[in-house]
């Protein structure tokens, strides 16, 4: 039986700021649906991705930017920081370690992320 990681759930204090910020890094809005005045429920993923986010009002207690970093894996680092910079996102240098190539940035509500490549799953 496979278990699988289905959704991330991010504080946000702006929904609209924050749907906004993530179409323009290029994630699809699959759901974005307001269920009372008091619950609005946004789902949105990265391209190629199994996992996506939801946010939006009525989902957490937690305040925003108060969650752990997430990590998001590409194929290409250095396009995917050309990609973030290209929609004005303020992101890191590349961090070239041994285990992995990171950039790091956040969204408007500091929702922390890494992105990482890892060469070891793209070596022929």
């Amino acid at each position: 039986m496979d278990w699988t990681i289905e959704v991330a759930i991010l504080p946000v204090t702006d929904v609209d700021r924050t749907k906004a910020f993530y179409e323009s890094i290029g994630f699809a809005a699959d759901h974005d649906h307001t269920v009372s005045d008091e619950v609005r429920f946004v789902q949105m993923t990265p391209p190629g991705s199994n996992c996506s986010i939801a946010f939006g009002k009525g989902l957490t207690d937690a305040e925003s930017g108060s969650r752990p970093l997430h990590i998001i894996c590409v194929s290409d680092i250095n396009a995917a920081r050309e990609q973030l910079l290209s929609a004005g996102v303020e992101v890191s240098d590349v961090d070239v370690q041994a285990w992995g190539h990171f950039v790091y940035f956040g969204d408007p509500d500091d929702n922390r992320w890494s992105v990482q490549y890892l060469p070891y799953r793209y070596a022929s």
